[in-house]
């Protein structure tokens, strides 16, 4: 029996994007982010009810501010709390976890996936899916990108314009490209 592309993306294995299952996940993702961006704040409130229901989890009192962008929805957990500023896009091919509290500058980045560094297999859409853990209380400044893999822990504070390529200690801050410690 063959293993589906997208079981495949979920035991973190080598699959294929290039998949009608996948582009159906997508298409269902983009509606209900075009729903969430189109509407009106005060109809909105914290979130469309559309992005609301695709969301694997979404705790008390979370916000996503429009514009934001998803890949799936079904893999992103969102705990109390948990605020999203303007033009955060979450690339979730595999599951992200944001922690209670946590809060998204403008424009921060989350990419789950990695493509294939052979050419002509990422031209045939060969990625690997990386889940990204990010703690409570965490504090990530706008334009920062996390990276496949990546886990921040509690209370840490990303700076802004940070690229994170590796684990970030729970209290820890990081600056820079690649983000790097920096004492307290």
């Amino acid at each position: 029996m063959d293993i589906s592309e997208r079981a495949k993306m979920a035991a973190g294995e080598w699959y294929t994007c290039i998949d009608p299952e996948l582009e159906a996940l997508r298409a269902a993702a983009h509606d209900a982010v075009h729903e969430h961006n189109s509407m009106r704040p005060g109809e909105r409130g914290n979130m469309g009810p559309a992005l609301r229901l695709l969301l694997a989890q979404v705790g008390d009192n979370a916000r996503v501010e429009a514009p934001f962008h998803c890949a799936y929805g079904i893999n992103i957990e969102l705990g109390d709390d948990v605020f999203l500023n303007a033009g955060c896009t979450i690339l979730d091919t595999a599951r992200v976890r944001i922690g209670s509290s946590a809060l998204l500058g403008p424009n921060v980045q989350i990419y789950c996936a990695e493509h294939h560094k052979d050419a002509a297999l990422r031209s045939a859409g060969l990625e690997i899916a990386r889940p990204v853990e990010i703690g409570e209380d965490v504090w990530i400044g706008g334009g920062a990108i996390i990276l496949a893999g990546v886990s921040i822990g509690d209370g840490a504070i990303v700076g802004a314009g940070s690229v994170v390529t590796r684990n970030v200690p729970a209290g820890a801050t990081v600056v820079g490209n690649p983000a790097r410690p920096i004492p307290a």
